[in-house]
C-alpha cells in the first residue's frame, strides 16, 4: 500500500486538499487499490480557508516520514494564517525529510512556498501562484528556486502549480507516479475529467 500523508497548516485551500483525498480515494476503491491518504496538522482539528474544519489523522510531531510514500500539500490563504503554519520549522523539517528520502512531493499553488522556503527547491524548476498581481512568483524565486512559467511544474521528486485550477492535474501526476500511468488514467475517466 502506498500511503500519502496530507499536511495541512491552518488556512488550507479546501479544493486544493479535497482533490488529493478523491484522487488516491478513487484509486483505492475503484482503481489498482494501492494507494492510501492520511492527513496531518499541527493540532487534532484543522481550520481551512472560508471555516472549513478537518480532523487530521496525525499531529505533525508524530510523522515519521518513512512511514509514507508521498507528501501532499495543498496551498492556502494569507488572510486565514496559513504562512503562519506553513512557515514553520517543523512543517519545513518535514518537508526537508522527504525530500531527503527522495519521496514525492506534491504541491498546488502557494502550497510550493514552503517547499522552496525549506531550502529544498534551490536551483531547481518551480511554480506557484501566478496571477497577475501577484507577488508569489517573485517570492518563489527569492528562496532560489527557478520559476517556470507553466501550469505544472516536475523537477525531479517535487511538483508545483500555480493555481487551484491545476489542482485535479496535480493529484492524477502524483497517482500517476505513485502507480501507472494506465491507473491514472482510469481514475481520470471513470471521474469524469
Amino acid at each position: 500500500m502506498k500511503k500519502v500523508l496530507l499536511l495541512l497548516a491552518k488556512g488550507f485551500e479546501s479544493f486544493e486538499a479535497s482533490v488529493f483525498i478523491d484522487v488516491i480515494g478513487w484509486n483505492l476503491v475503484d482503481g489498482d487499490k494501492t494507494t492510501k491518504l492520511y492527513t496531518c496538522g499541527f493540532t487534532k482539528e484543522v481550520t481551512g480557508s472560508f471555516g472549513l474544519k478537518l480532523h487530521v489523522d496525525y499531529l505533525i510531531n508524530e510523522i515519521d516520514c518513512n512511514d509514507f510514500d508521498a507528501l501532499a500539500i495543498p496551498g492556502g490563504f494569507e488572510e486565514y494564517g496559513f504562512y503562519e503554519e506553513a512557515y514553520h520549522s517543523e512543517f519545513l523539517e518535514l518537508i526537508k525529510q522527504f525530500d531527503q528520502k527522495n519521496k514525492i512531493i506534491a504541491s498546488i499553488c502557494v502550497g510550493a512556498l514552503p517547499i522552496a522556503k525549506s531550502g529544498v527547491l534551490k536551483d531547481r524548476k518551480a511554480t506557484t501562484y501566478n496571477h497577475k498581481n501577484s507577488t508569489r512568483q517573485k517570492q518563489l524565486a527569492d528562496f532560489g528556486a527557478n520559476v517556470q512559467k507553466e501550469p505544472i511544474v516536475l523537477d525531479k521528486n517535487i511538483i508545483t502549480s500555480w493555481s487551484p485550477a491545476t489542482a485535479m492535474g496535480v493529484a492524477l501526476l502524483l497517482l500517476k507516479i505513485l502507480t501507472s500511468e494506465k491507473n491514472a488514467n482510469y481514475i481520470k475517466e471513470i471521474m469524469g475529467f
